[in-house]
């Protein structure tokens, strides 16, 4: 039990570690938005852009292959000692990364120009996420390369 629990704790806190890096990837490589401030709030300067999709999906694919990647580290490195902690570890781990990736992207992307006055104030919005979803992209990720790996080396193990 203290193997598993200890194999919990470190994947958690290693993924949320991750997260970071995560985090600082994504702000440098999504695009950010540009916003026009007025009485009634913020609006895109540009309806028809994209940057928003594209800021969710870059944040999927970045998440992804650490989901992929931490999964079947996890897999290799502590299936035979401690499988359920690992797969608990890098399922809450990979939804506290993505969180943390979330927030250190968030605050490191974007800044703030004045404009002249028929203009108003613009700003280049820090990131954001439109999908919400793509959250758990990380944890389901990791948790599903783990037991994927898990049965199809078991049944190989199995029938040899």
């Amino acid at each position: 039990m203290r193997v598993e629990l200890v194999t919990l704790a470190v994947t958690v806190l290693a993924l949320a570690a991750l997260g970071v890096a995560a985090g600082l990837v994504w702000s440098a490589v999504a695009p950010v938005s540009t916003f026009v401030l007025t009485d009634s709030g913020p609006h895109l300067a540009d309806p028809e852009s994209q940057t928003l999709i594209a800021a969710d999906g870059w944040f999927a694919v970045i998440t992804g292959v650490l989901g992929l990647t931490s999964g079947a580290a996890a897999y290799f490195l502590t299936h035979r000692r401690a499988p359920v902690g690992a797969v608990l570890g890098v399922t809450g781990g990979g939804l506290l990364g993505a969180y943390i990736a979330f927030q250190v992207g968030s605050a490191t992307a974007g800044t703030m120009i004045q404009a002249a006055p028929p203009g108003g104030l613009r700003t280049t919005e820090s990131l954001g996420l439109t999908a919400h979803g793509v959250l758990l992209i990380w944890a389901l990720l990791a948790a599903a390369i783990f037991w994927v790996l898990e049965f199809v080396l078991s049944y190989r193990e199995a029938s040899d």
